[in-house]
């Protein structure tokens, strides 16, 4: 993980949202306070923009079950043309399906369905040869231009809690990691929650810069306070 480069200004001020003193759920020791705070990703070594694609997948898995099922199949027609050039009677799955086809209307609900299933499978096919993949791991920004680096978002979302974790009066912190959002929702047990959130909002702000992501999420920060008992 590479260390961020810039100057501290570039993190916007965190915006404080007082709770309503003459709501019902919204005072004194049982109140809650949220506040949301986004933050501009830094500059990267050859990126004008600032920004890194997603890395690509190598969809083992579908390729995998594609060419196996291509396997079989190629191998049962291939066994059955063999076999009646050899003079043995063709199977009766390959005669069948050749009579079915011959004689089912195009407008058959079995045709229809099949006709379906096999669309569904090749776009289902062409979307994975599309789409990168891989969103669970974040682009991280680059220090070399031959070298990419990329982080989990579980692993960041660890990284954060123990940040957050490290603020005087928070009890427990629950943090999701998405591509252009960290969710934050922490309980406090003491101190005034407008302070909690406020020290939040610093420290992952800082932590999020430390992460080194290319594109730096939008921080979403809520406090409460935690349920009584019974």
């Amino acid at each position: 993980m590479s260390e961020p480069q810039g100057s501290d200004d570039t993190r916007r001020t965190p915006v404080l949202e007082k709770p309503d003193p003459g709501s019902g759920d919204g005072a004194g020791a049982l109140g809650q306070s949220a506040a949301a705070a986004a933050y501009e990703p830094l500059g990267t070594a050859g990126d004008d923009d600032g920004r890194q694609g997603r890395f690509w997948s190598a969809r083992r898995v579908p390729a995998g079950i594609l060419a196996l099922l291509l396997l079989v199949a190629a191998g049962a027609f291939l066994y059955d043309v063999v076999a009646v050039r050899a003079g043995r009677t063709a199977l009766y799955w390959r005669t069948w399906l050749a009579r079915q086809l011959a004689e089912r209307p195009l407008d058959d609900t079995a045709v229809l369905v099949g006709a379906g299933i096999a669309a569904a499978i090749g776009l289902w096919l062409i979307v994975l040869a599309a789409t990168p993949g891989l969103r669970d791991v974040l682009p991280m920004r680059r220090t070399h231009a031959d070298v990419r680096a990329g982080l989990h978002r579980g692993a960041a979302a660890t990284a954060l809690r123990d940040r957050a974790m490290e603020v005087s009066g928070v009890q427990s912190v629950r943090v999701r990691v998405k591509r252009r959002k960290v969710d934050v929702r922490a309980l406090s047990h003491f101190r005034e929650l407008d302070e909690v959130r406020a020290d939040l909002d610093t420290t992952l702000a800082d932590g999020i810069e430390g992460l080194g992501l290319a594109r730096s999420p939008a921080l979403s920060v809520h406090v409460a306070r935690p349920r009584r008992k019974g």
